[in-house]
């Protein structure tokens, strides 16, 4: 097995002299030097494969990886995947409650303002990386290759199971949040009919047992869905920032058109026990969630095409297209709600049904709700195959019991359909956290904001504070800027990640019915995760693994062959320590 320290490895210039076999489509094999990325295989080192390579797939190798995806994504159908998983609308719909309720208007206008130019430095820093290193792993690959010698396996491991706890999370919140609104949608019309835990806890479980059968399809269908799915969320967000300013029957109510800009931009309604300022910051949990999904090309990028142009360029056009937009929506509940607490405590148990029903007639806010949840629908589905991309780049270097299961790729749709399921369970176990009620289910949301959060941020803090020149710039980057913003972003992200896990109450009004659980429910499985790392994972784990064949220049008769599977079948042998140590010398 070519397993390596990815730590210890950085980019080395060497002349290059032409293997006998594996040519690209340039007429020869590229050593790892000659390619715009930052490797876990070293600069003299040289990938090879048993028939042509194209572009993108000199650039998979070069990262230590052969091609096993169809590259059927572009610029535009990974922007539609991403932009699906951010679900504006549904995504502002699910966290209404913590936008709205903790520091009323401004904390909306004002908190999502403040926070999306520092995710904007967050999105920027990891679109960078992903042009130097497009791999279905991302930030995992990136913590690995860049933290200093020795320690590549430790950032690793903690980024990466970070990151699978933010992305596991992810479908279920959505589809719980998705079902509240059918439900609700169901009691506005029927007053008499009170949704339970079980029935929400079903509806949840079904919607995502329907998107883990799409998420199995074949990946030119997965594209093609959430092309669709994207462009009906792109025209319901219109359809609503139109409608409701249009539809808002606050004048018959004998209130004017629209609430003041003194009380939507100064008139701090504080729901919490922490002053002004701390709630405005509170509210950020709404901004965070909602914009997480912008990581999404960085683990498609194995199945897009121009990979290392196209994916960060999708991270970018997610986060700043959806930033603008999402900004536009808070205004236009900002200036149109009534009365707040009715709408956080209303009995539909959903407030983004309560607002609507509170400034529009029932007809128009059911439409309008309708529009949520069928966008809410194809955010569900993003999420899943974000996940699902996740899962399999980390089995495929055994993070996880059963990997080999895990990692399989389907020989008939060509897409990693085993994690697909193994994050369905996963996602499904979470949602009977709906039986401890409003707040223990609510943890996911913080959870994933965490979760996400800091596994964005570990791979850009030590690209700044650590690298050094062992990083080399992707096709895509951000020159000179690169450090500051970078610098911003993970200053942003050590003073969030504190306040996240902050409850709304304090002293004798907190209760455990109030708690906000994210620091345990995150906490706990990361701190078995580094148990098991410090008790028996270092033994084994080292990083990235290697599964494609590659050589030493000059060294054509000592090929290293990589662990690796085709269609779910391991198939390669790996060389003995002594035969290693031959080749490397």
């Amino acid at each position: 097995m070519a397993e390596m320290d990815a730590g210890k490895h950085g980019i080395v210039t060497d002349s290059v002299q032409p293997p006998p076999r594996g040519y690209s489509l340039s007429g020869r094999k590229k050593s790892v030097a000659e390619e715009p990325v930052t490797s876990v295989l070293t600069g003299g080192e040289v990938p090879i494969y048993d028939r042509e390579l194209t572009a993108d797939e000199e650039v998979l190798a070069a990262l230590g990886y052969k091609p096993e995806f169809k590259r059927e994504f572009s610029l535009w159908t990974s922007f539609c995947v991403s932009f699906a998983v951010l679900g504006l609308l549904p995504s502002f719909a699910s966290t209404l409650y913590y936008g709205m309720g903790y520091a009323g208007e401004p904390g909306m206008v004002w908190g999502w303002l403040i926070a999306m130019v520092f995710i904007q430095c967050v999105a920027m820093s990891m679109a960078e990386i992903c042009s130097s290193m497009p791999t279905s792993g991302g930030l995992y690959y990136a913590a690995a290759v860049l933290a200093p010698p020795g320690w590549g396996p430790l950032a690793a491991w903690i980024t990466g199971w970070s990151n699978w706890l933010g992305q596991v999370t992810g479908a279920p919140s959505v589809d719980y949040a998705l079902s509240a609104m059918i439900l609700a949608a169901a009691s506005i019309t029927n007053p008499d009919y009170v949704p339970t835990a079980y029935q929400t806890w079903l509806l949840t479980t079904f919607i995502m047992l329907i998107h883990a059968c799409i998420s199995s399809m074949p990946t030119r269908w997965i594209a093609n869905f959430n092309s669709y799915g994207s462009t009906f969320n792109i025209i319901g967000l219109f359809i609503v920032i139109i409608m409701i300013p249009a539809g808002a029957n606050r004048e018959s109510q004998g209130l004017p058109k629209f609430n003041s800009s003194a009380e939507v931009w100064g008139d701090i309604y504080n729901s919490t026990d922490f002053p002004a300022g701390i709630a405005i910051l509170m509210s950020f949990v709404a901004v965070i969630w909602t914009m997480s999904g912008y990581d999404a090309p960085f683990h498609l990028s194995e199945e897009c095409s121009n990979a290392n142009i196209a994916s960060p360029r999708a991270i970018v056009l997610t986060s700043g297209v959806g930033g603008a937009f999402g900004w536009f929506l808070q205004l236009v509940v900002a200036y149109t709600v009534i009365d707040i607490p009715s709408v956080i405590s209303s009995d539909l148990g959903q407030p983004w049904a309560s607002y609507l029903i509170q400034v529009m007639p029932q007809n128009t806010a059911l439409a309008i709700l309708a529009l949520t949840i069928i966008c809410g629908f194809s955010m569900g589905q993003g999420c899943m195959v974000a996940a699902s991309r996740v899962t399999f780049a980390y089995a495929r270097d055994g993070c996880f019991p059963f990997s080999w299961w895990i990692k399989r790729v389907n020989k008939h749709t060509y897409t990693p359909v085993n994690a697909v399921w193994f994050n369905t369970t996963i996602g499904i176990l979470m949602t009977l956290l709906i039986f401890g009620g409003t707040v223990a289910i609510g943890a996911i949301f913080s959870i994933a904001a965490v979760a996400a959060f800091v596994a964005f941020t570990i791979p850009i803090f030590i690209r700044v504070f650590m690298v050094g020149n062992r990083f080399r710039p992707g096709p895509w980057n951000l020159g000179r800027f690169s450090l500051p913003i970078g610098a911003m972003a993970c200053a942003f992200v050590m003073l969030m990640v504190p306040v996240l896990c902050f409850p709304a109450m304090t002293g004798t009004d907190l209760s455990p019915s109030l708690m906000n659980w994210t620091a345990v429910v995150y906490g706990g499985p990361m701190t078995i995760a580094l148990l098991w790392f410090a008790i028996d994972a270092h033994k084994w784990f080292k990083g990235p693994k290697v599964n494609i064949e590659h050589m030493m220049l000059g060294r054509e008769e000592a090929v290293i062959n990589g662990e690796g599977h085709d269609s779910g079948e391991s198939s390669a042998n790996s060389l003995s320590d002594a035969e290693k140590g031959k080749v490397a010398a």
